[in-house]
C-alpha cells in the first residue's frame, strides 16, 4: 500500500523529468521503472535526509545523464503538455514553431544548465529542492539557471534579427 502511494504520488514528476531531459517517451519510462526499481531496493535502509521526490529526481538525472552519454542527443518534436487545441491554425502553427524552437535551444544548453530550468521552470522545484536533486549548491544552481536564461535570451534575440 505504501509502495503503490509512492510510485503513484511521484512517478509523473519522475517521468516528466526524463522525458524533458531525453525527449523521448520509452527511454524516460526505462529511466522511471529503474529510478522506482532502486527505490524499492533501498526503501528498507531509509533514512529521511532529503524528500524522497528529490531524492528519486537526483536518480533520475543521474540515469538520464549516464543515458545521454551513450547515445546522440534526440530532439522533440513537440513540448509535452502544450498543445494549442483551442487556438486558430495560423497562431496555433505558430506556437507549435515557437515551442519547437526553444525545446531546442534547452536540448542545445550544456547539461547542467539544461537540467536546472527543467527542474525548476517545467517541474516547479524551488531552488533549494532542485540544487539538491542536482547535487549542487543553492548559489551553483542559481548560477546555472541565470546562465540558461542569458544564454537562450541571446539565442532567442538573435532568432528575431534572423
Amino acid at each position: 500500500m505504501a509502495q503503490s502511494a509512492l510510485v503513484n504520488r511521484h512517478m509523473p514528476v519522475v517521468w516528466r523529468v526524463a522525458f524533458r531531459m531525453l525527449g523521448d517517451r520509452q527511454e524516460a519510462e526505462d529511466v522511471t521503472q529503474e529510478t522506482f526499481l532502486r527505490a524499492w531496493k533501498m526503501l528498507p535502509d531509509w533514512e529521511a535526509r532529503a524528500k524522497f521526490s528529490t531524492w528519486a529526481c537526483t536518480v533520475a538525472i543521474n540515469l538520464c545523464r549516464d543515458r545521454m552519454k551513450k547515445k546522440a542527443p534526440v530532439l522533440m518534436e513537440t513540448l509535452p503538455e502544450r498543445e494549442a487545441a483551442d487556438l486558430p491554425p495560423d497562431q496555433a502553427l505558430h506556437q507549435k514553431q515557437a515551442g519547437t524552437r526553444i525545446q531546442a535551444l534547452i536540448d542545445g544548453l550544456p547539461e547542467r544548465q539544461k537540467e536546472a530550468p527543467t527542474l525548476c521552470a517545467f517541474e516547479g522545484l524551488g531552488n533549494k529542492d532542485a540544487a539538491a536533486a542536482m547535487q549542487v549548491s543553492v548559489e551553483a544552481l542559481e548560477s546555472l539557471l541565470s546562465r540558461a536564461r542569458r544564454t537562450l535570451r541571446q539565442a532567442l534575440s538573435e532568432g528575431q534579427q534572423e
